[in-house]
């Protein structure tokens, strides 16, 4: 059940990351995320999507303070916590990562690595309690208990992301960031994936931040969806809206990459191919960073930054031609 009440909640959140090189004592800095502020409600699907770089995988780390945030405030339940001690938090907020090759530890057993956020957060009374719990939590996943004696690399990818799944519900939290968790799966595993999300949302009342780069997933699981463009928020809406009803010119052109199954349809449908590559984020454009490709850029937008403003009811965007564009 969805609550109206945030629980999890970021404000101009910024994440300047230094960069190497460049001339003597001047400092550069990689703005990957930049005053980006959203709420996720209690019960929620966020959905964030982006081209590769955007800063989406970012922001979810950092809401996480995985990367201590340059600026900006982090809130869960009402609290700031960003500058706290994270353990007691690290319970309630947890991460499925997008690599499941890459985030399981090859020299522990599956039993292992889902025991060691049980006894880092003292979860389980004695060794029985911590052996049923971990078999309880891989069945959920769809394993068995023979799994808990394997390694990860006896597992496919699919089972491996089931494990990285298990492992983030073996202390029961509140919200996740699933950081691209279905990116290095195949199709068919994939939906079967997504559709386990859902399902343990369903049972646990779990919130997501669903971070993809593949729009179809995402307006798929989310409630609602927010579109990032080299470390800003360019639009956010709920998931229909935003795919119906975009207003921004890169959402549009997201929108219109979304494969469609039938040929009569696929064919009619207008694709709009953008012009030029993503700038760098060390040396952004000017003003609105979508410019350097965007069809209705003019003075204006290399000047002045666009406003992040409130459209229609829960429908925010930053451009300012938005008369133009629809």
């Amino acid at each position: 059940m969805m609550d109206n009440k945030n629980l999890v909640e970021v404000q101009n959140l910024q994440q300047y990351f230094p960069v190497a090189g460049g001339k003597m004592f001047e400092k550069k800095v990689v703005k990957a995320v930049d005053n980006v502020s959203f709420g996720i409600k209690k019960g929620e699907t966020l959905g964030l999507v982006g081209e590769s770089g955007c800063g989406k995988t970012t922001t979810g780390r950092t809401l996480l303070r995985l990367h201590e945030p340059t600026a900006g405030k982090i809130l869960f339940d009402g609290k700031d916590i960003t500058k706290v001690n994270m353990l007691p938090y690290r319970r309630k907020m947890q991460i499925v990562f997008q690599d499941p090759y890459a985030s399981l530890d090859p020299r522990m057993t599956v039993g292992d690595i889902i025991g060691e956020a049980i006894d880092i957060h003292r979860l389980a009374a004695n060794k029985k309690d911590r052996q049923e719990q971990i078999i309880s939590v891989l069945s959920t996943v769809g394993l068995n208990s023979e799994h808990a004696n394997r390694y990860p690399h006896e597992f496919s990818g699919g089972q491996r992301q089931r494990v990285g799944i298990a492992r983030a519900l073996a202390v029961d939290p509140q919200f996740i960031v699933c950081d691209e968790p279905v990116s290095a799966l195949d199709v068919s595993i994939q939906a079967q994936v997504v559709n386990m999300f859902e399902q343990l949302q369903e049972e646990r009342g779990l919130t997501y931040l669903f971070i993809a780069h593949d729009l179809s997933i995402v307006k798929h699981i989310s409630n609602r969806i927010g579109v990032m463009y080299l470390g800003k928020m360019v639009e956010l809406a709920d998931s229909y809206e935003l795919t119906f009803h975009s207003l921004h010119p890169y959402t549009k052109s997201l929108i219109s990459a979304i494969p469609i199954a039938d040929p009569e349809l696929s064919r009619k449908s207008n694709r709009i191919v953008l012009e030029g590559d993503v700038p760098s984020p060390v040396n952004p454009p000017s003003g609105c960073r979508f410019r350097t490709r965007c069809p209705y850029a003019d003075e204006l937008c290399a000047a002045q930054e666009p406003e992040w403003k409130e459209v229609t009811s829960g429908h925010y965007a930053a451009c300012h031609h938005l008369d133009k564009v629809n």
